[in-house]
């Protein structure tokens, strides 16, 4: 059943839960979904409220239209911003992707169209990225005196290399989502008319699992990926331990040797 989130007054994002996902659309189609700071107000609360709710396995983040998953920044707000205001706004974008990458939960890139800028750099920190045939990706700040603001100089080249990070952030190009999927931006390329449906598939197949597991596998991926390596097995020694002292892991071993379905509680 369909629910509504308890904020409401949302100018610039759709927000609803279907079962057990969250689905949140940026919805400033005659701008092409561009982030302006109401819009990143509105996706932490959203985010907020899907990390809140213990209902919610996962997320799925889209752009309103055919054309655009996000194109960026609101340059008409972007160029008016003094040098105190855009350190202010790159934060706010910063913490804002923070808040995506460290959820909890996976979040699910559903990239319909252009991903530029801000929106790149969302799809970056979302845990699983799929691109319908068609979409195209980029950090085009470089051609208007700018760098990538939003964590775009950092994350990029953690997923695809130095080489090819430098070439995208450097020359600002725009790549499609075929060349996206080769270099490693993008994970899956999903037909347009299949892309939200192969999304709640994957999170479907995720919430099968114990919550409290996806919740650590994901934080030992996270905080070990750019720690030394013995600090990252020590990282996932310590939660793998916690893992073991769950209902979850005693039910699943259980259920493994009963050879039945196991029936996880999240706790």
């Amino acid at each position: 059943m369909s629910q509504n989130l308890p904020h409401p007054g949302f100018s610039t994002i759709l927000y609803e839960k279907r079962n057990a996902t969250a689905y949140v659309t940026l919805n400033r189609p005659d701008v092409m979904n561009a982030l302006n700071q109401q819009a990143i107000m509105e996706l932490r609360t959203a985010f907020e409220d899907a990390r809140a709710d213990p209902q919610i396995r996962g997320v799925v983040i889209t752009g309103a239209g055919k054309r655009a998953f996000i194109a960026g920044a609101d340059i008409s707000e972007l160029s008016k911003a003094t040098p105190i205001e855009a350190e202010s706004q790159t934060r706010a974008g910063q913490a804002l992707l923070d808040q995506i990458e460290n959820l909890g939960k996976p979040v699910i890139a559903a990239v319909n169209g252009l991903a530029l800028g801000g929106g790149c750099e969302i799809a970056l920190a979302s845990t699983i990225r799929l691109a319908a045939q068609g979409a195209k990706f980029g950090q085009p700040e470089i051609r208007l005196g700018l760098i990538p603001g939003f964590g775009g100089t950092q994350r990029l080249p953690r997923l695809v290399g130095k080489g090819v990070a430098m070439r995208l952030i450097l020359t600002g190009e725009m790549v499609s989502a075929e060349e996206a999927f080769r270099v490693g931006l993008v994970d899956e390329m999903v037909e347009a008319d299949g892309l939200i449906a192969r999304a709640e598939a994957i999170l479907e197949q995720i919430a099968a699992n114990a919550p409290l597991a996806v919740a650590y596998a994901m934080d030992a991926v996270n905080q070990g990926l750019n720690a030394p390596l013995p600090v990252g097995l020590a990282l996932e020694g310590k939660l793998f331990a916690l893992c073991a002292a769950t209902e979850d892991k005693k039910e699943g071993t259980t259920a493994f040797l009963e050879k039945r379905a196991p029936r996880f509680k999240g706790r």
